[in-house]
């Protein structure tokens, strides 16, 4: 059996928070042992990853992600537990962290590699492979002070990337780089994937970590409190945000078809029945590309309330969304419905979407976003298929119309 890239036990992290400085000074020489309070980062954490397993480290601002990883790197020591690691870490972690600002890019590479344990003349050999990835031009000799954040972002990605290691952290940096780069730099990730390269990956762009990812763990306030598969675990996020009341539940339980659901909400308006029917009205949960389909919401009111907002969201077998809209944009409700009357919310669209299996979020909630009042969140209410019609095949997540136009005899002009 193989040993885990990483095997974290009962790791727990705290920082001292004194009263005053000089109090902090007297407890160098062991007096005043009681002039601190600790503040718990990280509380009893224990989860082990596989090689070649990607993992996405999600959470809100302050829950302990950049903690962890910097305590996986080494550049913290816990204040209990155990970390293992098995094999070469790169890491990219806050933007700028170990560079030298007066130095230049070419000298934070020699600088950086050699506390990766390279020498000199190995350095010397990446060189140009970093450079070339980081296309920042003649700024890779001038000082990293007169770099932008992208910049720095392309350096230091490329020195991470710059050999094969076999664990590659990163944490956040690459939101701040522009498309192209962070376009680059995922190919680069996906190419260490399938090489066998694991990977551990913060952020807050859900797009990404169930893109790179097949593992996601949520932290909150410092421990763990989910580990499931992305989809999964980014639903159960999505639903923890907007829950801001003691009566908002969230409840995550397998539908009949075993997708998993997430509800969430204080339902105070309740989605009773969710149906989607095709284009003879009759209901169904396969679809040819293109067919007509219509997604039937029946909402019940438990409470008197203004403007609700109804709306609906698509997602692919990987959980990426492709469609979403309500009735905020194109259909607002613009008066109270009131305590104990029921709204049926039809949706007409064809779906123009690419063969597979995809599942329907619907919800019901304030003004545009459920963070406002979330109502009834329910993640995939149900699941569907779009099969093939009667179009001409095409490969891609959706169908657009086409037509193609071949004429002979024309010359290009010089």
């Amino acid at each position: 059996m193989k040993q885990p890239a990483l095997l974290i036990s009962g790791l727990g992290k705290s920082f001292r928070k004194y009263h005053s400085e000089w109090h902090r000074i007297l407890s160098w020489f062991g007096v005043l042992q009681n002039s601190f309070v600790e503040n718990w980062i990280l509380h009893d954490l224990s989860f082990s990853i596989a090689p070649g397993e990607s993992v996405g480290i999600i959470g809100k601002n302050g829950a302990g992600k950049s903690t962890l990883l910097k305590l996986i790197t080494g550049t913290l020591r816990a204040t209990r537990g155990k970390i293992q690691t098995n094999g070469v870490i790169a890491a990219i972690l806050e933007l700028g962290m170990g560079f030298v600002p007066e130095f230049t890019g070419r000298e934070n590479i020699f600088l950086a590699a050699s506390l990766l344990g390279f020498s000199r003349a190995e350095t010397a050999q990446m060189i140009p492979s970093i450079e070339a990835f980081a296309e920042i031009g003649d700024y890779f000799d001038q000082p990293i002070r007169t770099y932008s954040s992208g910049m720095e972002v392309r350096l230091a990605f490329s020195l991470a990337t710059a050999f094969r290691p076999d664990i590659l952290i990163i944490d956040e940096a690459l939101s701040v780089g522009d498309a192209y780069f962070q376009c680059k730099s995922f190919e680069k990730i996906r190419e260490f994937q399938r090489a066998g390269v694991t990977l551990v990956f913060v952020s807050h762009d859900a797009c990404s970590v169930k893109t790179l990812c097949n593992r996601a763990i949520l932290l909150d306030q410092g421990s763990m409190i989910k580990d499931d598969r992305p989809d999964i675990v980014l639903d159960y996020y999505n639903a923890m945000i907007a829950k801001k009341e003691k009566d908002r539940a969230i409840l995550q339980q397998a539908s009949i078809n075993g997708a998993m659901q997430t509800r969430s909400g204080n339902h105070l308006a309740h989605i009773d029945h969710v149906e989607l029917t095709n284009h003879q009205d009759k209901p169904t949960r396969a679809f040819q590309v293109g067919e007509e389909a219509k997604i039937i919401c029946k909402i019940s009111f438990k409470q008197e309330i203004d403007s609700p907002t109804i709306g609906i969201l698509i997602r692919d077998h990987r959980g990426n969304d492709v469609f979403g809209t309500n009735n905020f944009y194109s259909n607002p409700i613009n008066k109270v419905i009131k305590k104990g009357e029921h709204l049926e919310a039809i949706f007409s669209l064809p779906m123009n979407l690419g063969l597979g299996n995809y599942s329907l979020t619907v919800a019901i909630h304030s003004h545009t976003s459920h963070l406002a009042n979330n109502f009834d969140w329910w993640d995939r209410a149900l699941v569907f298929q779009v099969v093939p019609g009667t179009h001409d095949p095409f490969i891609g997540v959706a169908y657009l119309s086409s037509t193609v136009l071949i004429r002979e005899g024309c010359h290009v002009r010089s």
